[in-house]
């Protein structure tokens, strides 16, 4: 293809992405729009598979039926959730086993909040309420997006997702309402999710190499740091009412803007965990390959099923 045919290609599919069309996997893209897109969705399909491990130790020690299988259905949510965006990324041709290899590796990321541990029930409340909240508000732009199987598997996610945000809260507001030990423990859990809530939303802007052009193209509607703002300004206001406090001293509502302004965030932590020596790296990493690897003979004898399957249907047309 020569250069201006590539120029004419990308004329039209710019033009497309200003008249907000969505792209679809067989229209021309340029390769960068593509690698993107891999690099996103991708990321995107790992934190929910490694969002499972943190939730799912606590199935079994939940405090009631009810709350065990409600966490099991969340959980369940979080496995699909993977599925399509892992099915929405191959559409960009890549392989489903590419993109385990790429997270395994390390060459792949997956959301820092599922580095940290979940030590006590409150725990499961808080990622509910919290790291779910923050995802809620970072997907509902995703709705939006340019590229339309990533677009469409978002509607359905951020559906199941508002769920688990009202799950979360709901076990947060039992505890407030509970014990003053209980309610203690509610404090605690916020005090450890918080910061790591607002670093889910990646580097300030200024220090985002992405930001820029996702903007431009679409991926994202609104930036890092306007989708943190918007987080913090929702989140507040639930923690009154639960009646615990914010772990910030730097917290207070400006009248003039009309947002909290809250304090800077530990970015050193934030770069520590995103290169994988945070508090469970490690262990979620161990977790994911040694599920890889024990699964092998399921993904094996499904292939030689569907081998054998394919083989009976030509035996028989012919």
């Amino acid at each position: 293809m020569s250069e201006k045919e590539v120029k004419n290609l990308e004329a039209i599919f710019e033009a497309r992405i200003a008249r907000d069309e969505k792209i679809e996997p067989k229209d021309w893209m340029p390769e960068k729009y593509r690698q993107t897109h891999i690099r996103q969705i991708s990321q995107h399909a790992h934190s929910e598979i490694v969002g499972m491990l943190p939730e799912g130790n606590w199935i079994t020690r939940a405090p009631s039926l009810r709350r065990k299988a409600a966490l099991l259905a969340k959980v369940q949510d979080e496995a699909g959730h993977g599925l399509y965006l892992y099915s929405a990324t191959e559409t960009l041709g890549i392989s489903r086993e590419e993109l385990f290899d790429q997270l395994h590796s390390g060459k792949a990321k997956y959301s820092s909040i599922f580095n940290y541990p979940s030590v006590t029930w409150a725990d499961i409340g808080a990622i509910g309420w919290l790291v779910d909240g923050a995802a809620i508000i970072n997907q509902v732009a995703l709705c939006t997006t340019s590229f339309g199987p990533y677009a469409r598997a978002m509607v359905r996610i951020c559906k199941e997702e508002s769920f688990h945000q009202r799950q979360g809260y709901e076990i947060m507001l039992t505890l407030c309402n509970g014990t003053p030990e209980q309610k203690a423990m509610a404090q605690d859990a916020l005090n450890r999710w918080w910061w790591p809530s607002l670093m889910m939303f990646g580097p300030r802007d200024a220090d985002s190499p992405h930001t820029e052009q996702s903007m431009k193209w679409k991926l994202k509607r609104k930036t890092n740091d306007e989708l943190r703002q918007q987080f913090v300004d929702q989140t507040v206001p639930q923690a009154d009412i639960l009646g615990i406090t914010v772990p910030d001293p730097d917290l207070k509502f400006n009248p003039e803007t009309g947002h909290y302004d809250f304090g800077e965030i530990d970015w050193d932590e934030f770069w520590q965990v995103v290169k994988g020596h945070g508090p469970c790296n490690k262990e979620r990493m161990e977790a994911r390959v040694g599920a890889w690897e024990r699964g092998s003979w399921v993904r094996e004898a499904a292939m030689a099923y569907a081998e054998k399957q394919a083989k009976k249907k030509v035996a028989k047309a012919s």
